[in-house]
């Protein structure tokens, strides 16, 4: 076979599809002598000779020109040193014509000992050409604009596209510079690149920039564009091509993109519904809008709304109202609004109604027209403030989140000259509902945020009194200032015998739980107090309470780490006694009182600091300390004493000093001492409880011992309402006698000596029998033929109250009377 020696080194180029699609090719198995040994299908189509013409003949006489052995020899060597070969060679088909074949030969193989190689080949076809009038068409009606600069980077040629984009016709082009024509491109930049790809022989690929063009002078254009070097056949450089496509869609979908997810950082990052409105005014002036109002419908704006003043179900029965929430434009000062933030607001687009905020879609007005009809008779004042500021274009989108219309936004154009678009819709549509979302979250958290601070204050006392026996002060600081809601709680309770009951308490954690917590056990705390439980026994009762209350939120398991459940707990309660000036105290793995004497002399309390409520199983231990008459007493949490670095120590020497000036106004000293000691927000709750001690002088208290004799009673009697009557308040007289007789005769009867009747002018009228037994007092309901049984009947109907408390020598039984308001009531120390 002969192969030409033009086509031995360099195999016709073959497309991919070519080189991996064989299904059609001509085939034939040669032996080493050149003989067919098979002959295909496709060699019979290709060549037009059935196999019996072929088969066991030699296959030179199939080429349309001579054979050349030596070239044949060297083709052989080549396929059976494994390489294979490929070139085109011209055959002969069967009618006579030649036909160019891409031809190749596999490696040799044997088959049956005898060396064989497989050809196959198919038909080259004529190479399709493009004529010049073809290519001068593609050229120049390319959708992509492009153009050859010289080496001056004049323009040399453009096409169609390009002139359409820059607007400037092409005979004003060729012979100048892009800087010389399009002034407001980067031309200058883009000069810049054609330089460097001139001298560098680099193509600069997809660069992307922002411009304006005389073609649209009005509306800013993206533009991609790609410069390569021109090369002559002399490898020299004559100027550079470039080919430029407008990407403006592109680019502001990416824009718009870009914005959304930098709108998800911007807006909402406060639980405040104007300050959520507010950001989403800002985001979007002056980047998407150069006037934007949001517009809120009142109950949004309330804390005290339970859900939006619009749904499904429409509107509410008086209609609803709007107020402006937020306002951004970017001229000073806001002329264009109509209303100010806070104003109430009736603004909806012409000629939409309040179904708009509920089920209506965006509005677009692409060109707003002052005079409008609509709008003239709908929105005078705002149609002059569009006449007088070039507000030219409007978007109004409704604002809703999870089916509750909340209000509506507007977006406007003036200094902007483009209008609106329906994809500006959308982008506008995405701001408004991630700020819709915000606000509600806002609105939702405002509102429980307020339930929450309503029932803390609900819970802590609305306003302490120590009544005659002490002057009080408080201050309370949550952890977070902004939710106002903790779980450490304090309290003041009246107690008999002019006596003053005084607790603190912190419970584990914050917010709505801890104060939940808080305020069931500052009930308990109330209930046994007004028990006259000491307070041992006080804290004890406490302490069985929080077990409950654990196994309740375990579910009633009763495991042994069941409390867990149950937010933790400390608690101090103390008793203040006027009269002996004595105080009694006990707390539960709480921090001691502080005490300062009248001189400024501080120290804490030493009293054992038994276990916290809910461990059970543990006793507290009171102890008894006497105070001087003007002494402070200070109870507080350990939110106020651990400070910025923790140190318990450092912080109760701190309260120390703080307090070392006990003559200063009670108020004062003590919202002095929260910002000296707490400077800054903490990690825990604050609560200080200062007191002043005043004491009950003689000549508010009168006392005589009882002798155990029933003649004794009509004495004691008369001595009572002498004293009563020298204490001015002679009305009384009559019904201290009455409640005299019953309580001393049930003590002479009933109870155990000695016995002591005491009488005690206070806030309140109290006289007090004390006895050395224990047996509780009863109320009965005598029957009409009973000659006694009502004795503490009569005492209940004629006194304010009255009750009984436990000593350790015994019991007292005590009633109240009020002192009338125009009559001498107690002091406070004696003067």
């Amino acid at each position: 076979m002969d192969f030409p020696r033009e086509e031995f080194d360099a195999p016709p180029a073959r497309g991919p599809r070519d080189l991996l699609d064989a299904s059609s090719d001509a085939a034939a198995v040669l032996s080493a002598e050149g003989v067919v040994l098979g002959w295909t299908r496709g060699a019979e189509a290709l060549l037009g000779r059935p196999a019996a013409e072929v088969v066991g003949r030699s296959a030179v006489r199939l080429l349309a020109s001579r054979a050349d052995p030596a070239r044949i020899a060297g083709v052989a060597e080549r396929c059976r040193s494994g390489m294979g070969w490929s070139g085109l060679v011209p055959v002969r088909h069967r009618d006579g014509h030649t036909l160019d074949v891409d031809l190749r030969v596999s490696a040799a193989f044997h088959i049956d000992e005898r060396e064989c190689f497989l050809l196959s080949g198919r038909e080259r076809r004529p190479q399709w050409t493009m004529e010049q009038s073809v290519l001068d068409g593609f050229l120049t009606r390319s959708p992509i604009g492009m153009a050859v600069m010289g080496p001056e980077l004049r323009y040399v040629w453009l096409n169609d596209t390009l002139e359409r984009f820059g607007g400037v016709p092409r005979e004003q082009r060729l012979g100048r510079r892009l800087s010389e024509l399009l002034p407001g491109l980067q031309a200058t930049t883009i000069e810049c690149l054609m330089r460097k790809v001139l001298t560098t022989r680099e193509p600069i690929t997809d660069y992307e920039y922002l411009g304006w063009s005389w073609s649209d002078p009005h509306r800013q254009h993206a533009y991609s564009t790609s410069f390569f070097p021109l090369v002559d056949a002399d490898d020299s450089v004559t100027g550079v091509c470039y080919m430029v496509s407008d990407v403006t869609e592109r680019w502001n979908a990416r824009q718009r993109l870009s914005m959304v997810n930098e709108a998800a950082t911007r807006i909402g990052t406060t639980l405040d519904v104007l300050r959520t409105a507010q950001e989403l005014a800002d985001f979007a002036v002056p980047r998407f809008a150069d006037f934007v109002v949001v517009d809120l419908l009142e109950p949004v704006l309330s804390t005290e709304s339970h859900g939006g003043w619009l749904s499904d179900a429409g509107p509410a029965p008086d209609g609803p109202v709007m107020h402006r929430a937020a306002l951004r434009t970017v001229r000073d000062g806001s002329p264009e609004a109509v209303a100010d933030i806070g104003d109430p607001v009736d603004f909806l687009p012409p000629a939409h109604g309040m179904d708009l905020l509920i089920t209506g879609a965006p509005v677009l007005i692409a060109e707003l027209d002052p005079e409008d009809p609509l709008w003239l008779a709908e929105q005078p004042e705002r149609t002059q403030r569009m006449r007088e500021f070039g507000l030219h274009s409007l978007i109004s989108v409704p604002m809703r989140a999870r089916r509750t219309a909340l209000g509506l936004t507007t977006f406007a154009r003036s200094t902007n000259p483009v209008p609106f678009q329906p994809d500006d819709v959308l982008l506008a549509e995405e701001l408004v509902a991630r700020a819709a979302v915000c606000v509600d979250n806002a609105r939702r958290y405002t509102r429980e945020h307020a339930a929450a601070v309503t029932l803390q204050r609900s819970l802590l006392p609305q306003a302490l009194t120590g009544g005659t026996a002490l002057e009080v002060a408080s201050s309370y600081l949550p952890a977070d200032a902004t939710d106002g809601v903790g779980g450490d709680w304090f309290d003041v309770i009246p107690l008999s015998g002019a006596r003053v009951g005084l607790v603190v308490g912190d419970v584990v954690g914050h917010g709505l739980a801890a104060a939940a917590a808080m305020g069931r056990l500052r009930t308990a705390v109330q209930t046994l107090a007004d028990m006259e439980l000491p307070p041992d026994e006080l804290l004890a009762h406490l302490d069985d309470l929080v077990l409950r209350l654990g196994e309740e939120a375990s579910g009633g398991t009763g495991s042994q780490d069941s409390s867990a459940t149950f937010v933790g707990a400390t608690c101090l309660y103390a008793i203040y006694d006027p009269v002996t000036r004595r105080c009694s105290m006990a707390r539960a793995g709480h921090p001691p009182p502080v005490v300062v004497a009248p001189d400024g002399r501080a120290w804490f309390a030493e009293l054992p600091a038994g276990p916290p409520l809910g461990l059970g199983g543990m006793a507290f231990e009171a102890t008894e300390i006497e105070l001087a008459e003007n002494s402070l007493l200070g109870l507080y949490t350990d939110g106020l004493i651990e400070g910025a670095d923790q140190d318990v120590e450092r912080g109760m020497a701190r309260l120390r000093g703080a307090l070392a000036d006990p003559a200063a106004d009670l108020a004062t000293l003590c919202t002095a001492t929260v910002e000296q000691l707490v400077p800054v927000p903490q990690p825990d709750d604050i609560a200080l409880l200062l007191t002043r001690t005043h004491a009950l002088g003689a000549d508010h208290v009168a006392w005589w011992d009882v002798p155990v004799d029933p003649a004794a009673v009509a004495d004691l009697r008369a001595l009572a309402s002498r004293q009563v009557v020298a204490w001015g308040l002679d009305e009384l007289a009559m019904t201290t006698e009455l409640i005299v007789s019953e309580l001393v005769t049930n003590a002479i009867r009933y109870a155990e000596p000695p016995i002591r009747l005491k009488l005690l002018r206070d806030a309140w009228l109290t006289c007090e029998v004390a006895d050395a037994s224990s047996t509780a007092p009863r109320l009965r309901h005598a029957r009409s033929m009973d000659e006694g049984g009502r004795g503490l009947f009569l005492v209940a109907q004629l006194a304010h109250r009255w009750g009984a408390r436990y000593t350790g020598d015994g019991k007292i039984i005590w009633a109240e009377q009020e002192i009338p308001p125009d009559r001498p009531r107690g002091r406070g120390p004696a003067r």
